[in-house]
């Protein structure tokens, strides 16, 4: 088989919580691997910040604030997707948002906001996206969950629900939409080595880091290229007869 498969050459691929952390670095793989990109984030300069980068290596991007919990902001996104690049061959629903706190504390606005960027946010814009991706013939549609919807992490009630409604998400639209040769898969991170983290100067807590060690078969974070090139697979046409697929990325955690 020809490794062409896992190219996104002449594709166009919209990634939303991109201005930053992981949705950064998946931008900027999914443009390494060919593809032009649109970026976006809530603040303009973050999505910029990132396009920017992309040119800066030769790559092709623009950029574009929205608040994806806006259904008429995520249709904005796939519409100007569509007039820059002509198509959306890819969509990357990464944008997303965590609010700690004890089960019993969790208010209705944390739920309420929680569910409304991390479930209603994914939905949107992809709605938005099948709107193309059916007249064009197909595309694929990747967003990211959590392993968090697969066991139950303490103090993360309202993520871990929003989490568990992305992955029930992704196998409806992969039924729904199959026919329509879109695909619609996530992959599930667990604990992380985030770019942001170790760009800020953030300083670990031995005792949580000896508990994701003794937690994780692997006996370690991931790298967030490891990340990077599951998005990338799963974007591709190396992933062609993958849908409604939960695809793990926690170095076995959830296998214990």
């Amino acid at each position: 088989m020809s490794l062409a498969r896992f190219s996104l050459d002449g594709k166009v691929a919209l990634v939303t919580g991109s201005g930053r952390g992981l949705g950064r670095a998946i931008a900027k793989g999914v443009a390494d691997a060919g593809a032009a990109v649109v970026t976006t984030s809530r603040t303009a300069a973050e999505a910029e910040s990132a396009a920017t980068e992309i040119r800066g290596d030769g790559g092709r991007a623009i950029s574009m604030a929205a608040d994806v919990s806006d259904p008429a902001a995520c249709t904005a996104l796939v519409e100007r997707t569509v007039a820059e690049f002509g198509r959306i061959d890819v969509l990357i629903c990464n944008a997303g948002i965590i609010l700690p706190a004890l089960a019993e504390d969790a208010t209705q606005q944390e739920l309420d906001q929680t569910l409304r960027i991390n479930v209603g946010g994914y939905l949107y814009c992809a709605q938005a996206a099948e709107r193309h991706m059916t007249p064009q013939g197909g595309g694929s549609i990747v967003m990211t969950s959590s392993n968090a919807s697969l066991v139950a992490f303490p103090e993360l009630l309202t993520y871990n629900i929003s989490k568990s409604g992305v992955d029930m998400m992704v196998r409806t639209l992969a039924v729904e939409w199959g026919e329509r040769n879109i695909r619609v898969n996530a992959f599930n991170p667990g604990y992380m080595d985030h770019i942001m983290s170790r760009s800020e100067g953030y300083e670990r807590n031995p005792a949580v880091e000896e508990m994701i060690r003794r937690n994780t078969p692997m006996r370690r974070r991931g790298r967030v290229e490891e990340v990077v090139s599951v998005a990338i697979f799963l974007a591709s046409d190396a992933s062609s007869f993958i849908t409604g697929t939960v695809l793990p990325v926690d170095g076995g955690w959830c296998a214990l």
